[in-house]
């Protein structure tokens, strides 16, 4: 993914700029003020801010496929599947599930405690900050808010500025649908990211690359405020001898090449064996070929790359190995095809970078221990997957692994689950977010227990001097947890 981040300002990096020195101050202390009044908290104000958001997605469904296409060249089809259509089945969840997610939960208690009222609270945090990437420019930035939102607090957006048309119709018109006195989007570069993160927030929700997602995590720990790092990583694609190569081409082709391989959890590498790999070329060519055509840049479903300082960096790649397939680009059009290289070495850049592009690496190994072991020894993926059909080599790989998210003979399909999480893990990030998980994200669990004031008689035991007896009472009570609620 991509992200931004930059250099903050000379002031002291511990203390929030005064109003009137950098053009965030004031939007922020209204923001402020408005969470303070209380009026982000009610149910039925979160749930209008949802319904605007839902129909900001609907009345103006052309207008970010418009956007989309310019920016991306993404067709109209995939803009609507992969941005607009995930962001209304998220607003329609969270509308649909509001009242049950903002109840109190009760907990088990002990018995000192069964008179008395114990609970979970989940709570805004109060001015949250989204900072959103360019290759899904509605989705990674709407699904983020939709929590946000739910969870009843404040929220500065901040849009990625590389895909520009994108940027301008959630500036100039999504505010249109929402409380501006709780909700504003912040325009600007690297430079002026890195001004608005010298401010204190009180949670931070970051998606792009682990380079930037440092810059973010070290200036949000100047105000101990917390955070979720959506980012990236090599993500391995393990092809067990025992499978179809068809069917694994179609599956791994898809994830690979839609958004032109833009996405952050597609599978960024093949680990299979040299017998394997000469089943699977001819059947990604013959993917490949069926997807997008003979001449894959007249293809309708084939976007091209956000701008020419990433199409530069990945012709770069293309020099890695041998190409197999594809390896087909032009400049004036940021057109790279959909490529297959092999015979690459582990140490080439190829292999050293999130790619992020419509290029697919396949290296060699022996077979299913030697795969783990190479996954084994590098950062933690955002997404690991494996092609077999035998399930105990599926079951093995992701029990001796670690990734944020696992797909077993499929590519990223668990995206379209909000009851399953988004989220890394080490260097692939830390947090999770969709469905009820975002809600989760966005608030404060407060731990709250109510009790009797005129029961004092049986708080005795609790108060000094002590003896053994009340040691043994003491112990058996807080050991006994009682289910019941009262």
């Amino acid at each position: 993914m991509s992200g931004k981040g930059g250099k903050g300002s000379a002031q002291d990096p511990g203390s929030e700029p005064t109003l009137g020195m950098d053009p965030f101050a004031d939007t922020l202390q209204r923001l402020r003020e408005a969470f303070s009044s209380g009026r982000t908290r009610p149910v039925e104000f979160r749930a209008t801010q949802l319904k605007g958001l839902g129909r900001f997605l609907q009345e103006n469904k052309q207008l970010l496929q418009e956007a989309l296409a310019q920016d991306l060249r993404k067709s109209a089809f995939e803009g609507d599947m992969c941005e607009i259509l995930l962001c209304q089945n998220e607003v329609d969840l969270a509308l649909k599930n509001l009242h049950t997610w903002t109840k109190d939960k009760p907990v088990a208690k002990n018995l000192f405690t069964q008179l008395d009222s114990a609970f979970i609270r989940k709570e805004p945090f109060g001015l949250v900050l989204i900072i959103a990437p360019w290759n899904y420019p509605v989705n990674l930035t709407l699904m983020p808010l939709v929590g946000a939102l739910a969870a009843g607090n404040c929220v500065v957006l901040k849009p990625s500025e590389i895909s520009k048309s994108t940027e301008k119709v959630l500036a100039e018109v999504l505010p249109r649908y929402l409380d501006q006195s709780c909700f504003a989007v912040v325009l600007g570069g690297p430079e002026e990211t890195g001004q608005l993160l010298e401010h204190k927030f009180d949670y931070i929700f970051f998606t792009g690359s682990p380079r930037v997602g440092k810059i973010v995590m070290t200036a949000a720990a100047k105000h101990l405020t917390p955070v979720t790092l959506e980012l990236g990583g090599k993500n391995p694609c393990y092809v067990d001898d025992n499978c179809d190569p068809q069917t694994v081409a179609n599956r791994v082709a898809l994830f690979r090449y839609l958004n032109t391989g833009q996405t952050c959890v597609a599978p960024d590498y093949i680990l299979c064996s040299p017998e394997t790999q000469a089943r699977l070329l001819p059947a990604l060519q013959s993917a490949i070929t069926r997807f997008y055509g003979d001449d894959p840049r007249a293809s309708p479903d084939l976007g091209r790359i956000i701008n020419h300082k990433h199409f530069q960096r990945l012709q770069g790649l293309l020099s890695c190995g041998r190409v197999a397939i594809g390896g087909q680009s032009d400049d004036s059009d940021r057109y790279i095809a959909p490529t297959v290289l092999v015979d690459v070495q582990e140490t080439e850049p190829v292999m050293q970078e999130e790619i992020f592009g419509p290029i697919l690496p396949i290296l060699n190994v022996r077979g299913l221990d030697e795969a783990i072991d190479f996954i084994n020894r590098r950062e933690k993926p955002l997404a690991l997957y494996a092609f077999s059909n035998n399930s105990q080599v599926i079951n093995q790989m992701l029990d001796r692994t670690s990734s944020g998210t696992f797909g077993g003979n499929d590519g990223f399909i668990y995206l379209t689950l909000p009851s399953l999480p988004l989220g890394g893990v080490g260097n692939s990030g830390m947090g999770r977010y969709h469905g009820e998980f975002s809600f989760d994200t966005f608030s404060h669990h407060r731990a709250c227990l109510l009790a009797h004031s005129d029961l004092e008689k049986l708080n005795e035991i609790r108060y000094p001097p002590y003896s053994g007896w009340n040691q043994q009472v003491i112990s058996w009570a807080m050991g006994n947890q009682r289910c019941s609620i009262l």
